[in-house]
């Protein structure tokens, strides 16, 4: 099994799913659906609880995952209609989480679209380049109005990490 390792400086931290959500979303998803594990025969799948891709063989599993509705039931908001769900992939059993050093998933276009509060979007810029992210961090986090940013993929729009204000 491969980590994810990069050599990027980075100031902010990647945030996988939480193992206490990944628990409740291997059980039944944001959507109320079962999880239904598969082995992936290719290997490649962006994994959300451990911030890396999967290898060829291992068990996943593709479930509906509510980011800010999660996020913000800890908060104690409504995030109102910009509550959403999308398919996120995530190891069928548990795992050891993350490799904490660099930013998961580079070379592809992301982007980084900031939160209030009180769940509410606030914007969002486009990362070309992976050694951007931390200046695209640091951009959201000087707005006082932002509580958290969401990094997403850009060719699906799917959540891939969050990153909050320290």
């Amino acid at each position: 099994m491969t980590t994810y390792a990069t050599t990027y400086a980075t100031t902010y931290t990647a945030r996988p799913i939480d193992p206490v959500v990944l628990k409740d979303l291997r059980t039944a998803d944001d959507a109320d659906r079962p999880m239904v594990p598969f082995a992936d025969e290719e290997g490649g799948a962006p994994l959300r609880c451990c911030l890396r891709r999967s290898e060829p063989g291992e068990r996943i599993a593709l479930v509906s995952y509510a980011p800010l509705r999660r996020w913000a039931a800890g908060t104690g908001v409504d995030p109102g209609a910009y509550d959403e769900q999308g398919p996120v992939f995530v190891h069928a059993d548990d795992c050891p989480g993350p490799d904490p050093r660099g930013y998961p998933f580079p070379g592809a276009h992301r982007t980084v679209r900031r939160y209030s509060a009180e769940g509410r979007i606030l914007g969002g810029r486009l990362v070309e380049n992976p050694d951007a992210f931390d200046e695209a961090f640091a951009e959201a986090f000087a707005d006082p109005e932002v509580a958290l940013v969401h990094v997403r993929a850009v060719e699906y729009g799917c959540f891939l990490y969050e990153v909050r204000r320290a």
